[in-house]
């Protein structure tokens, strides 16, 4: 009898790309697919035909040491939670069958090898090898991430680029970030995070075990993305030194990251702060094929006693005080995470709070989550993991106090800032979307749930809206912002003084000015103003002051201005004080595309544009960056560009593929650490 063995395997790359959603990998050497669906395969024998009479092929799945074989049968009728393989019903090719493989719905995520061999009585030649790469599945019902929303698995999953949220809560600033899915040695570098941790170091089989579960792959990815405790990906730095590394601030896509990790043998890039650590997570998550989105939580408060008080220190004057160990972050970003808890119940599952920035420990290692945000807003704090930090961080109360000679004079009570926007992009579109309501009980939207947004701004609010106000038995004080400060225009401020009594008044109020980063304590004042007025009873009086661009150029960027208004009264001598923290927008570049139908494969030209805003010249360099669109960045230099001036720069741009891709720009000033932004969504149609 002529003897039969296994000449090759194809494993038809393009046709299981595409069935698996997994077609933006196509460029890695491994092929790419996803638990609880098939991917077929054809085997070129060598010999005289198959017979399946007589003959049998076998099949054996290698993850490290664990193995597992099958055999090819001609029945596809098993539960998804098993592997199976089957041969293609629609095809009665024995010569060269077309075999289907389909994972398990709940296998682990990680890179396979795989052994192919025939059992006839008299087979020759030795068994053939491949490899592929198994990914979670949110298309699939029986996949602990299954997300039922194709818009969402879209947006949450395949989207390789976003939007930021920063700023403050009034006046929301986006800044785009490219995921950089698709791009070269991504998915590699996501696989060897997973590979380099410590579990993994530990116990290889284990590791592999758990990873059948995201509640398990997303504390280790929490904690590798940081460097805290292991050879994580990215090292942070909240100083204002930045020479030993890039300033977080320069990074405009997680890629340039992944790669500088993965090349340098796993040693951590410098720097990054929680906008960066977050990205790069969303990242990994997504191509791991974990549902991920960016989250801002706008007044995010670091309670470091646990007691839900964040305490903050003004002098008599309006002076903020670094005197407490406790904080506020303008804003701070995490991410979610969309998956099923076994662990808990059906009733914990969804959205998962995972915060890879290092803050606290989580059972001994810098990492949080996943707290599941159903919990968090049901106030359950013994739900595993780290709700109680993520609870306080969207519901602490803040202690405002006044000293004056070492002496507190006045604590007042806010139960509403700590937490007071929280958000992320919208599905589908470059808008804010308002998800407070998922994490705590509101009344009333912080902003409206969609509104629109540039890389400046989400939207420029009524000035009502920007306004703060205190007030005693005696006097009311109210601060405004005429409108949401601009680059080059002066911040024009009122203060409002009401006598509530029947008596006259004589009252100080003194305004306070200083500059801060959105995790620190402000540093000195940078203006002030101190006024004595006299009121009569019942008397409001309306004081109006501006701060001029050439006073607060050193506050813009990335930086915030803490304003605060401490009024006594002088015959009482009791003292109140309001304060607002606000950015100042800087513009936008502006990113024009010039042909109207853009099409793969072909050259196309977008205009980026840049007016100089400021009152002195400026020089940088402009960087423009696209996954999908561009093979490097492309840098331009500017130089001395005079007040009010513009610049064009041309940019060639060469799509890879059909969908929605960005192009980023952002300058750099080399006279201050700002960074200008612009970002243009340009759909690419097949032709």
């Amino acid at each position: 009898m002529e003897g039969l063995s296994i000449q090759n395997v194809n494993l038809e790359h393009f046709e299981n790309l595409e069935r698996h959603k997994t077609q933006g990998f196509l460029s890695s050497k491994a092929l790419v697919v996803r638990r609880g669906e098939p991917f077929r395969i054809t085997v070129y024998l060598r010999g005289r035909p198959f017979n399946p009479r007589t003959d049998s092929l076998k099949i054996k799945i290698m993850l490290g040491r664990l193995s597992l074989t099958l055999p090819v049968t001609s029945s596809q009728n098993s539960p998804l939670s098993d592997w199976n393989a089957y041969f293609d019903p629609k095809s009665n090719n024995f010569r060269n069958p077309s075999i289907l493989i389909r994972p398990s719905a709940s296998a682990p995520v990680g890179y396979y090898e795989f052994q192919l061999f025939v059992v006839p009585q008299n087979s020759l030649g030795s068994p053939t090898f491949s490899s592929f790469v198994l990914l979670c599945n949110p298309w699939c019902s029986e996949d602990s991430v299954f997300l039922p929303f194709e818009d969402q698995r879209e947006e949450y999953v395949l989207r390789d680029y976003g939007l930021v949220f920063m700023g403050t809560p009034m006046n929301t600033v986006s800044r785009p970030w490219s995921y950089d899915l698709y791009e070269s040695g991504v998915l590699e570098a996501c696989m060897n995070l997973l590979e380099v941790s410590p579990q993994h170091q530990r116990n290889p089989n284990m590791d592999y075990l758990e990873r059948s579960d995201p509640v398990y792959i997303g504390r280790v990815v929490s904690a590798m993305v940081n460097s805290e405790d292991d050879r994580g990906v990215v090292k942070g730095n909240w100083s204002d030194n930045f020479d030993q590394g890039v300033h977080p601030s320069l990074w405009t896509g997680s890629g340039d990251i992944l790669r500088q990790w993965a090349q340098s043998g796993f040693s951590p890039v410098k720097y990054g702060q929680c906008w960066v650590f977050a990205a790069v997570m969303c990242t990994a998550m997504r191509v791991l094929g974990i549902p991920c989105r960016v989250i801002t939580n706008y007044n995010s408060a670091h309670d470091a006693n646990g007691n839900l008080v964040i305490e903050e220190v003004y002098n008599e004057t309006g002076q903020k005080l670094n005197l407490s160990r406790d904080s506020i972050w303008n804003f701070h970003v995490w991410v979610e995470c969309w998956m099923t808890r076994k662990d808990l119940g059906s009733n914990m599952d969804g959205w998962q709070v995972l915060d890879p920035t290092p803050q606290e420990r989580s059972k001994g290692v810098y990492c949080c989550g996943p707290a599941p945000v159903k919990a968090i807003r049901s106030q359950r704090t013994d739900v595993p993991y780290d709700v109680p930090f993520v609870y306080a961080e969207v519901n602490a109360d803040v202690h405002t106090i006044i000293m004056a000679q070492g002496k507190v004079i006045n604590v007042s009570k806010d139960t509403e800032r700590v937490g007071a926007l929280i958000c992320t992009k919208a599905v589908g579109v470059p808008r804010l979307q308002d998800i407070t309501g998922s994490y705590k009980y509101v009344e009333i939207p912080a902003v409206p749930a969609a509104l629109t947004i540039s890389s400046r701004s989400s939207t420029m609010p009524d000035v009502s809206t920007m306004s703060r106000a205190a007030s005693s038995k005696g006097v009311l004080v109210s601060t405004s912002l005429d409108k949401s400060p601009v680059v080059g225009e002066p911040i024009r401020l009122t203060v409002k003084v009401t006598n509530r009594e029947r008596v006259a008044k004589k009252v100080e109020v003194h305004i306070n000015a200083q500059a801060k980063d959105y995790s620190h304590n402000p540093s000195d004042t940078f203006w002030e103003n101190h006024d004595v007025i006299q009121l009569g009873p019942m008397e409001g009086k309306v004081l109006r002051h501006q701060i001029l661009p050439e006073q607060y150029e050193d506050a813009v960027g990335d930086k915030l201005i803490n304003l605060a208004v401490v009024l006594q009264d002088m015959s009482t001598l009791e003292r109140i004080l309001t304060s607002e923290e606000f950015n100042i927008v800087s513009p936008d570049l502006i990113i024009q595309v010039v042909d109207k139908n853009v099409v793969p494969n072909k050259e196309h030209t977008a205009i980026v544009t840049f007016t100089n805003p400021f009152t002195h010249p400026v020089s940088g360099v402009l960087t423009v960056t696209g996954a999908g669109l561009l093979q490097e960045k492309i840098q331009f230099r500017i130089r001395e560009l005079r007040p009010g001036g513009r610049v064009e720069n041309s940019v060639k741009f060469t799509p890879k593929m059909v969908g929605r891709m960005m192009l980023h720009a952002s300058l750099s000033l080399s006279e201050a650490n700002i960074i200008i932004r612009g970002f243009v969504v340009i759909s690419v149609n097949s032709i």
